[in-house]
């Protein structure tokens, strides 16, 4: 058993479960081993922005402020091991390799927040999605294979509300990707894309 595994607990969250709520004391820092999970922000007057999808393998809770700055749900039935931050901070200071890991998987963040920034200011719905399905495929798979398929065990709203597009936009946006023999869609929460470059050079992506 590793020193993490000894200060570690798992626990399995159904889908629509909440894990933390925004503004509660941030107590641990959460791995996510399966499933999705969404970060949603509750805006003044009332509506929801999902401002990021955790999937396995992602930390959530790194930063440092003091609470937690979105709710945490499980999109599908989940599972998640959870550390206390006062034995998160030892095992940073005992072991500097995984210090450096936290590290790049925080600077991924903030490229990531930085890149959807990007995308609600200035691209295209078709841009938009292509950008969005690129950066999935970077986080979950290998990229670069043909024929790679992606899981999107996110909702098309979930993924409409991210964009900030309509739910009836992103549908016609996959079809459209679709004809344009960029992906397919095989099933309703999978996508296979066929032309890495044509897919990139849509989304004006560099990866």
């Amino acid at each position: 058993m590793s020193a993490l595994d000894e200060v570690t607990s798992s626990q399995p969250y159904p889908a629509g479960a909440t894990v933390v709520r925004i503004g509660e004391n941030r107590q641990y820092v959460y791995t996510l081993t399966s499933g999705a999970m969404r970060l949603v922000r509750t805006l003044a007057d009332g509506r929801r922005q999902f401002t990021g999808f955790v999937l396995p393998g992602d930390y959530v809770g790194l930063t440092g402020t003091p609470k937690h700055r979105h709710d945490i749900e499980a999109i599908v039935d989940s599972r998640i091991c959870r550390t206390s931050t006062a034995h998160m901070r030892q095992l940073r200071e005992r072991y500097p390799q995984l210090e450096r890991k936290l590290l790049q998987r925080t600077c991924m963040e903030l490229a990531a927040s930085q890149d959807n920034g990007l995308l609600l200011a200035r691209l295209q719905p078709s841009e938009r999605l292509a950008n969005f399905l690129l950066r999935l495929a970077a986080r979950s798979t290998e990229p670069g294979a043909p024929g790679e398929t992606v899981a999107l065990p996110m909702g098309r709203s979930d993924i409409a509300d991210h964009l900030g597009l309509t739910m009836e936009t992103v549908s016609r946006t996959f079809t459209k990707l679709k004809q344009q023999q960029l992906i397919a869609l095989p099933q309703l929460h999978l996508v296979q894309i066929l032309d890495y470059p044509g897919l990139r050079q849509l989304a004006g992506d560099e990866l």
